[in-house]
């Protein structure tokens, strides 16, 4: 397994809009990757114990930005920060969810699953060296496909993304000039295309532009009925994006190998692993300024832990392990404690 060296919608409420929390609900910020399934969550929790979550989709970057600066109880990131940045941020990290980064595409015709592409084309494709649906590279892989004569239109994010992290390390990984002209990051100097802000963005720009590509966590696709494509992976199979595969790709997982369970799934081996496979995080001070805060974010996570991983499955989430969890949650009475050395949880 591999881990991160360098930090880098339709049917939904509109996160980023700053809604007002009561004095009860939970704070939190970061990736939009992960929004489908902590809305629901959310929604459920209330409904049980009347106690809210106000959560803002701006972005992994933000995400983190906002749990430094201690202005929400909890940050959300789907890129890990390595061990020596939470260690001088003074942070927990734990990883709440698995799902997967898919490719989308608006092309008249081509219903979802039946154009397949392999990394080494998709990266072509965002690099702009495939300027058209119907390239040689493109047809080679879907003989049987009409492709147009068309332009691609490249829709990429425009915010400090953990999705755009895990999809630009999927392409250096299997394509060398990515890897040397642009790399892996959170936000790179993308080579062409148009920016939109988060998972809801890029969905909303593919969905209303004709010849589009663009990336994006898969509940997104779903809910947006949008046109994804099939993968070729690293074992040379066809793959269509299912919660199935993306367990398969994270089955091997060691998550105590690396700080802060930082490990990440992309590229992993396997015939039935989806290549862009991905963990998302959550970032929380273990000497909080608001002893009660953190104590109720605590008991919303373990509450999904244990509650919510029917929600995260129809999503097409992958609820994290309960081996995993056992560990995750004994690490909270392990780090995160109060004043007096008290644990929080």
């Amino acid at each position: 397994m591999k881990h991160w060296t360098a930090f880098a919608a339709a049917g939904f409420l509109a996160a980023a809009a700053l809604v007002p929390a009561n004095a009860a609900d939970i704070s939190g910020a970061g990736a939009s990757f992960p929004y489908p399934v902590y809305t629901k969550w959310a929604d459920a929790y209330k409904k049980e114990t009347g106690n809210g979550l106000n959560y803002q989709s701006i972005g992994s970057g933000g995400g983190i930005k906002q749990i430094k600066a201690k202005t929400v109880t909890f940050g959300a990131s789907d890129a890990p920060l390595p061990g020596k940045e939470l260690e001088e941020s003074g942070l927990a990290q734990f990883p709440m969810v698995m799902g997967g980064i898919v490719p989308v595409v608006n092309l008249d015709g081509i219903k979802p699953g039946e154009l397949v592409l392999d990394g080494d084309t998709l990266a072509k494709i965002f690099l702009g060296d495939i300027k058209k649906w119907n390239d040689p590279a493109i047809a080679k892989l879907n003989p049987k496909a009409k492709l147009p004569d068309q332009a691609v239109a490249i829709v990429h994010r425009s915010d400090g993304s953990g999705t755009t992290f895990n999809f630009t390390y999927y392409l250096s990984e299997v394509n060398a000039d990515w890897k040397s002209k642009v790399g892996t990051n959170a936000a790179v100097q993308w080579p062409a295309g148009i920016g939109a802000k988060g998972n809801e963005g890029v969905a909303n720009n593919v969905a209303n532009t004709k010849g589009s590509v663009g990336y994006v966590e898969y509940a997104y696709a779903l809910q947006n009925k949008l046109t994804h494509t099939n993968m070729i992976n690293k074992a040379g199979k066809t793959v269509e994006p299912t919660a199935e595969a993306f367990q398969a790709a994270a089955a091997n997982a060691d998550w105590n190998s690396q700080p802060g369970y930082g490990v990440i799934l992309a590229n992993q081996p396997g015939d039935k692993a989806w290549p862009m496979t991905a963990a998302t995080w959550i970032l929380i001070h273990k000497a909080p300024a608001d002893v009660a805060a953190t104590g109720e974010a605590l008991k919303f996570f373990a509450w999904a832990y244990k509650n919510g991983g029917k929600m995260a499955d129809e999503l097409h989430y992958v609820p994290m392990p309960a081996k995993v969890v056992a560990d995750i949650e004994k690490s909270w009475k392990a780090e995160i404690k109060d004043a007096s050395g008290k644990p929080v949880f």
